[in-house]
């Protein structure tokens, strides 16, 4: 129990800190050096552009065009099987007597 009590106190601590500094971050201004992003590199200048997040838009809309187009093609072949899979049950009215299947096909190529 007085664990219990030790994390409660520590974990509303955490949250007090947490929330004092959440308060006074918009105070905190960012000073940005031009000759600091001359300096930065390839790496470091790509993350801070704005190409991420045009990349990042392309890549979400072109897997979204995609994952569409896909699911079509995966419906028009489910269209497809179950249409097969209806031209191989055999009917009701057939398969009454005999149980159907393959002695059912036998005897329609007989005839």
């Amino acid at each position: 129990m007085f664990t219990f009590i030790l994390n409660i106190i520590f974990m509303l601590s955490l949250g007090t800190i947490l929330y004092i500094v959440a308060r006074a971050l918009p105070r905190v201004k960012e000073e940005v050096d031009e000759s600091d992003n001359k300096k930065g590199g390839l790496l470091e200048r790509w993350v801070t552009s704005e190409m991420p997040e045009k990349v990042d838009e392309f890549l979400s809309t072109f897997l979204s065009k995609v994952l569409r187009k896909f699911k079509v093609f995966l419906l028009k072949i489910d269209n497809v099987l179950g249409a097969h899979l209806k031209k191989i049950k055999p009917d009701n009215s057939k398969s009454e007597g005999n149980g159907g299947g393959f002695k059912d096909l036998e005897e329609e190529k007989l005839e």
